[in-house]
């Protein structure tokens, strides 16, 4: 193994809070269940980067034929982007270690570039990553194939020699299909041992 292609919601960031959760709930108002459905049907584009954020909001307000006004839909980004900002510090530390271990470090993240933007501007630890394979600029997500060869190119190596690690299992059976090696990411300490199983040893470790 010569690099680590990270997931970044579920494994380095954490996913959505119950906390902000109900915060977009109570914001776009309505019945949750139907604003979730309308959320996630509409989210691949916006990842892929074919729609802006207020065009994202504006096609789920559609679908739940409620009205969208700037008011509305800054409101709802807003309180999308504070949903998905928190960080593992544990998973962050990580990325340390990798390096110091002389590890290729890559990012492959499904994510909207208004999301994409705070991130780059908050969270220096992102300059760790020799790849970020942001959906929203590379025009793929996963789990299509697309995506993890875009990350195989500017790599440089063979999907062999990538582990991919990812929250989703969905995920990683996909980057398998491909060559990756894959690790279905539950905790820090979990994907710690199994790093430290893939990794090379080096003289006087033990």
């Amino acid at each position: 193994m010569k690099a680590v292609l990270f997931d970044l919601f579920g494994v380095i960031a954490r996913v959505q809070s119950p906390e902000s959760v109900t915060v977009l709930e109570r914001t776009a108002g309505g019945d949750p269940d139907r604003f979730w459905a309308a959320y996630w049907s509409q989210r691949p584009r916006y990842d892929r980067g074919e729609v802006t954020g207020p065009g994202y909001w504006q096609a789920v307000c559609a679908q739940l034929d409620i009205p969208c006004d700037r008011r509305l839909t800054d409101a709802l980004t807003a309180a999308d982007l504070t949903g998905w900002s928190e960080i593992d510090q544990r998973a962050v530390d990580l990325l340390g270690l990798l390096a110091d271990r002389g590890i290729v470090l890559g990012l492959l993240s499904n994510i909207p570039e208004d999301l994409a933007v705070l991130y780059e501007v908050t969270q220096p630890w992102l300059e760790r990553f020799a790849v970020r394979g942001l959906s929203c600029r590379i025009g793929s997500a996963k789990p299509e194939p697309a995506a993890y060869e875009w990350c195989i190119r500017e790599l440089g190596l063979p999907p062999e020699e990538i582990l991919f690690v990812d929250d989703r299992a969905e995920n990683v059976h996909a980057a398998c299909q491909l060559g990756f090696q894959g690790h279905v990411f539950t905790s820090p300490e979990g994907l710690r041992d199994a790093l430290e199983a893939a990794l090379p040893r080096t003289p006087g470790r033990n």
